[in-house]
């Protein structure tokens, strides 16, 4: 470390905040472009005023003291920024990705104004005090860790894809019937032979449904039910094994862990389990206005009164899955308002969910490809959380110099 020297962040960087123009909402033209604050894509608009590879770090916000989200990310490509995150880049002392990585590790909160509400003034951004060595070593390290996050975002893709390519083929195979119809036209089979032999030839027009087939509500397979909080000055409930699951982490498709736990003794006092499979739904909260949160829970989890369990009795536990998903509009549409901006989904709305079952043969054989793509987006999240977690445990170890950057490089290289 003897090479690596201490500079304010100010000497490292070209400030662009001068170009940042928040657009309020009711002005955004939709478009391709990602619009950023301060903790990431807020929307997406018609326009852009950034090109190419810049550093955001948050301005204001709750998250700079309790740091739940990274206060720095990365956005490249054409964007727009509003006026909630710092948009910098680095001059020619420092690489931008390094200061990425240097900022994540930096302690800031004695750089924060405001009591109320955490502020990080541009004046106090260029005062943060890093610790940073020449710039060809600054390469180096950023692309030790770098490689291990663009693995990371190329998983990302990979599940976005596959998700939507899941959520396709249930709409095409359990709502909108396209093998039946197709057969019914005369079409050429699009499936391979095993599965188009499942599809009947014929729609029952009296229920409109493929011949055999029948529907049912959700209530019909699936049992639903309500979770809840145990006692906050229990100690014997709490910092346990357990993820307690609320909406707040229910940003993907599968639900894996949460910052709170509970214990076993937990269970039944003030929450429920549900097991690995279950479906989550959020049934209350500020975000349901914007759009159900559906998730599964990939472990044993238990969840507060705002989520809502279903457990699938007689069909595939992703069949259950892609087709709330499916529904999610559906369930959108119900939303009520409870004030402050908080969101309820109407009781019984839930349960109400129609869906379309074949036999259960060909229900089982049809629901294996849903179960081998949600497997997939699994596997590539549980391969993410680890590159995720190799990532967060060099880099500390390389900031304060206790690890070489060749052992960081073999490291990354084995891990990506």
């Amino acid at each position: 470390m003897s090479d690596w020297q201490t500079y304010p962040l100010g000497d490292l960087i070209e400030n662009l905040d001068t170009r940042r123009v928040p657009i309020k909402e009711a002005d955004r033209r939709r478009g391709p472009y990602p619009y950023y604050g301060a903790s990431g894509v807020v929307d997406y608009v018609d326009s852009f005023r950034f090109e190419g590879l810049h550093l955001l770090i948050a301005e204001d916000g709750e998250n700079l003291r309790t740091r739940r989200l990274p206060i720095a990310f990365l956005a490249n490509g054409k964007f727009w920024v509003n006026n909630h995150a710092h948009v910098v880049r680095g001059n020619n002392k420092s690489d931008t990705r390094f200061l990425l990585y240097a900022l994540l590790t930096a302690d800031i909160a004695s750089y924060l104004t405001g009591s109320t509400m955490p502020k990080l003034t541009q004046g106090n951004l260029n005062r943060i005090l890093i610790l940073a060595p020449e710039r060809e070593e600054q390469l180096r390290i950023a692309g030790a860790l770098g490689a291990l996050d663009d693995k990371i975002e190329l998983n990302r893709r990979m599940n976005e894809t596959l998700e939507a390519t899941a959520r396709a083929i249930f709409r095409d195979w359990f709502v909108d019937f396209g093998p039946t119809n197709a057969k019914m036209e005369g079409r050429e089979p699009y499936l391979p032979a095993d599965l188009w032999s499942l599809f009947p030839d014929m729609i029952d027009e009296a229920l409109n449904l493929p011949e055999g087939w029948r529907r049912t509500s959700l209530s019909g397979v699936a049992d639903t039910y309500s979770g809840g909080t145990p006692s906050k000055s229990a100690s014997a409930f709490w910092g346990g094994a357990i993820p307690w699951i609320s909406p707040k982490v229910m940003n993907d498709i599968h639900a894996w862990d949460s910052d709170e736990r509970v214990t076993a003794a937990a269970v039944g006092n003030g929450t429920r389990l549900a097991r690995s499979g279950s479906v989550l739904v959020m049934v209350r909260g500020m975000g349901l206005h914007d759009g159900v949160r559906i998730s599964q829970a990939r472990r044993d989890v238990t969840f507060n009164q705002d989520v809502k369990a279903l457990i699938a009795r007689s069909v595939p536990d992703s069949f259950l899955l892609f087709g709330l998903l499916d529904a999610s509009g559906f369930l959108f549409e119900g939303v009520e308002s409870s004030g402050h901006g908080t969101g309820v989904l109407p009781s019984g709305r839930l349960e109400r969910v129609q869906l379309n079952l074949p036999p259960d043969g060909p229900l089982r054989e049809m629901s294996q490809v849903l179960d081998d793509l949600n497997e997939k987006i699994a596997l590539n999240s549980q391969e993410s959380r680890t590159l995720a977690e190799t990532r967060d445990y060099l880099l500390p170890k390389l900031m304060s110099g206790e690890m070489r950057i060749q052992d960081v490089e073999k490291i990354a290289e084995a891990a990506a």
